[in-house]
């Protein structure tokens, strides 16, 4: 499809989906509200409430068309932003992390909700296999600094840093808002080579696949470059 035709779609399916997108952002907003504890680094939610905002979230996601976010091969825009890692706030730099090796770059909805601290907590459990595979991994989503250093101590376990893209800039440049909520990040997520390309994208609701996905990309990146 042509990118203006689909970015024409976008808008069309933004004001048709406009009562459901306020019904599932007061869902979210409810559900980051909910008790949050330590120790075990899990959400401790009622379970009608969780339940009722996931079913809300899938109605959403399946009533509408999935788009694609950037092209494999294009290249991925640099960026610098605040972010937070195991509790200690600093400066994030793409181009830094790039001289190191690959990056899995996912974009999250909202920190402490439901399916952000599980796709968090997979994440960090995943991360010695991203290490040897010589690749890191930063989180993104719209919510401040203060509150992505609580997220990086616990859903992400102090494995990995997350970012605050309060300005959406980051979020925008990668196609990464939600179509029916644009204050928010869509769950996507990108791998990107050394050379600053894009590898891989997926782009998916469901938090559980993303790990596995992005693993098997670098996988057969990784294959793929020792064949050459």
């Amino acid at each position: 499809m042509h990118p203006m035709a689909a970015r024409a779609r976008r808008v069309q399916g933004q004001g048709a989906s406009g009562t459901i997108g306020r019904a599932f952002k007061a869902r979210l907003q409810s559900v980051r509200s909910a008790n949050i504890t330590d120790r075990e680094h899990t959400l401790k939610l009622n379970p009608t409430t969780a339940l009722s905002a996931l079913a809300t979230a899938l109605t959403v996601y399946l009533a509408s068309p999935a788009w694609a976010a950037l092209d494999i091969g294009e290249k991925a825009p640099d960026f610098t932003v605040p972010a937070a890692l195991a509790g200690k706030q600093y400066s994030y730099s793409l181009a830094e992390s790039l001289a190191k090796g690959p990056v899995v770059l996912y974009f999250f909805p909202a920190a402490f909700s439901v399916g952000c601290s599980a796709e968090a907590h997979e994440f960090a459990e995943a991360i010695g296999k991203y290490e040897a595979l010589g690749a890191s991994v930063i989180g993104v989503s719209t919510d401040d600094i203060e509150t992505q250093t609580k997220f990086s101590m616990q859903s992400c376990q102090g494995k990995f840093p997350v970012a605050s893209d309060a300005g959406k800039t980051v979020i925008k440049s990668y196609d990464a808002a939600m179509m029916i909520l644009p204050d928010y990040a869509n769950r996507v997520s990108y791998v990107i080579g050394p050379d600053q390309k894009v590898l891989y994208s997926y782009q998916s609701l469901n938090p559980s696949k993303h790990v596995e996905k992005t693993l098997a990309a670098l996988q057969g990146w990784e294959k793929a470059k020792g064949g050459k």
